[in-house]
């Protein structure tokens, strides 16, 4: 048998390294920019056209590389990181695998420009699929310049996994940001297009927060900080009162880097415990300074996981600083343990009058009298038989059988694809029109008398799936109904959130929503859906901002059905209310004139139907 196993090509060996460093642009984009820290730079521009499909430019003011250096930077696994094993446990800088030049080279064309400090010529490369095609020198400013063009020209496949170019950008403005927010010390700035988009001068770590994520902020943050020798924690979190239903403002760094920690999350959250509403997330940038060797970020190719030594401790460190943090602020209570607190002892209750164990239900107690014996007053009349008696008959009506004529009448079902759909989202029997009358629980769910026994109905599940079908039709029509604000409304957002509305321009004017640019992050809201309660507009749309981001992190949708999803969902958590026979017949009469009424969009369970058999064997003795 011949041999076949053999080395990879080296162009062939770097794509293959390209799909796990480099997913997309903004890959390219977090690599570049940490490279840029590593070589000490106080100045970086990053300058993006196209989402970073056409080009991502960094320009910085580092120290430079030589001629050498400048080409041996695009070979693999070559760093000036590390040079042995123990270097690998005591790594400080951003990059030290030597793979990330060694893949961008490999799928797009590079030029490089750099000329270290001192010297009076700088070197110039370019380089196309791993293949250098130029080396010479070159007149430059001290620095390095690194442009990455036409990104995955030589991967089609990779290139048409791209999202939008919102989506990329947006991906590149969160990358940005971490990376902003981690070096406040140093200089920042983003063009887009020939579009400004950042500008951040070195600044301290408050204003850096504030300049990124808005002036709304300034107010909102409480300083943290606590040194145990072990580990030193400091940043802000945000105040309870401005916390918010979206998750997007929290960030860990450890040694500077940005990791994601469900872990270190949950310590955080604990010290929110009993501060903020359920499901609201407060705001928090976070550093966490530890003796490197008692970490390991080699865990994911990304760097952005992280394994520590001794999780607990550094978990009980995180959870008391925020706690303190919070306390110091008097945002949380605090105990003074310095206090001497003396403690009365309840005294015991007595009773008046003897205690009769005995019970009697057909004996009523006077009002304002405990004690055991009887006591009557002139002209009071106990109401017990009478009471009875028309509770009674209220009851008796729960149990007489439904008449024929009941069970065999329908509501009909106003579904135009009723017939296509499988066996599991086959629609169930419509409530009789007589006995439609529903009763509503605890104001989540509605019971529903149904032919075969008893349906109950999720009251939040079915508005959002009623509230879906009808956005998909605006969406589709471009009928959707605008109410217009009393005032106008000024709304601030994120880099992010800003790019996103701005490609969802038309499809918010087709469900309802009136806006225009106020120029930079801000927009100005005219109006909202017609069926939309006025209430708190800016956080209607914050929510529905992070709602289809989730979304498109989780699910590959078009943009109409995902903003249909997202508007459905944050307005179905707002349905659970008490509600009128009127608004619960038209609820049910809504929830079975859609195409799929028994699931909400995401596939959970709008309605259990119990079977009279089922009721029946609830009530049999063992």
């Amino acid at each position: 048998m011949p041999d076949i196993i053999q080395l990879l090509p080296d162009f062939l060996a770097n794509q293959i390294a390209a799909g796990e460093v480099v997913q997309r642009p903004a890959s390219v984009v977090k690599e570049l920019l940490e490279n840029a820290i590593d070589a000490q730079a106080t100045n970086i521009q990053l300058i993006v056209k196209e989402a970073g499909r056409q080009l991502v430019q960094v320009v910085d003011n580092g120290v430079g590389m030589t001629e050498t250096d400048a080409r041996m930077c695009f070979e693999r696994h070559a760093t000036s990181k590390i040079r042995s094993t123990d270097d690998l446990f005591r790594i400080r800088t951003m990059g030290f695998r030597g793979e990330a030049m060694a893949s961008i080279g490999a799928v797009a064309q590079v030029e490089l420009k750099t000329r270290p400090q001192g010297a009076e010529t700088g070197t110039k490369l370019l380089i196309e699929g791993s293949e250098v095609l130029l080396q010479e020198p070159v007149v430059s400013p001290e620095g390095t310049s690194i442009a990455v063009k036409n990104l995955f020209y030589n991967v089609p496949a990779r290139r048409n996994f791209l999202k939008s170019n919102a989506v990329e950008m947006r991906h590149i403005l969160e990358e940005f940001q971490r990376v902003a927010l981690a070096y406040p010390d140093v200089a920042f700035s983003l063009h887009h297009n020939d579009t400004e988009v950042f500008n951040l001068p070195a600044a301290k770590l408050s204003q850096r927060v504030v300049s990124i994520l808005g002036s709304a902020y300034k107010n909102q943050m409480a300083y943290c900080e606590e040194d145990t020798g072990f580990l030193v924690v400091k940043g802000y979190v945000g105040k309870p009162e401005h916390a918010k239903k979206t998750r997007g403002e929290q960030f860990f760094f450890v040694n500077n880097r940005y990791v994601r920690s469900g872990y270190l999350n949950h310590a955080v959250m604990t010290a929110f415990e009993g501060l903020v509403a359920k499901e609201t997330h407060p705001f928090y940038v976070l550093f966490i300074e530890i003796d490197p060797e008692k970490i390991d970020i080699n865990v994911h190719p990304t760097k952005t996981e992280i394994k520590f030594e001794d999780e607990k401790t550094v978990y009980a460190i995180v959870h008391a600083a925020v706690k303190r943090a919070l306390g110091a602020y008097n945002i949380a209570p605090s105990l003074d343990f310095e206090q001497d607190v003396n403690y009365a002892p309840l005294q015991p209750i007595r009773l008046q009058g003897g205690f009769n164990s005995e019970f009697e239900p057909e004996r009523q107690p006077a009002s304002g009298n405990s004690g055991g014996g009887s006591t009557s007053f002139p002209g009071f009349t106990p109401p017990a038989t009478t009471t009875r008696r028309a509770t009674s008959r209220g009851w008796e009506q729960l149990y007489e059988p439904p008449r024929e004529a009941e069970q065999e009448e329908r509501v009909s079902m106003a579904s135009a694809g009723t017939g296509l759909l499988s066996d599991a989202f086959a629609a169930p029997d419509a409530p009789a029109a007589s006995a439609k009358k529903a009763i509503q629980i605890h104001q989540k769910y509605l019971l529903v008398q149904v032919k075969s026994g008893m349906m109950v109905i999720d009251q939040q599940a079915a508005q959002e799936r009623i509230l879906y079908e009808k956005y998909m039709a605006s969406l589709q029509k471009k009928t959707g109904a605008s109410q217009a604000l009393l005032f106008p409304q000024t709304v601030e957002l994120s880099a992010t959130d800003a790019v996103l509305i701005k490609e969802l321009a038309a499809e918010f004017k087709d469900i309802g929503f009136q806006f225009e640019d106020f120029g930079g992050n801000t927009i100005i809201l005219n109006g909202i859906p017609a069926d939309v309660q006025a209430a708190d507009e800016k956080e209607l749309l914050e929510e529905l901002i992070e709602q289809y981001k989730n979304n498109s992190a989780t699910l590959k949708l078009d943009k109409r059905e995902n903003l249909a999803r997202a508007m459905a969902k944050r307005l179905a958590t707002r349905s659970l209310a008490r509600m009128s026979d009127l608004e619960m017949n038209s609820l049910v009469d809504k929830l079975f004139a859609c195409q799929v009424p028994n699931y909400t969009p995401g596939g959970q369970k709008t309605l259990v139907i119990m079977e009279l058999s089922q009721l029946h064997d609830l009530f049999l003795k063992n």
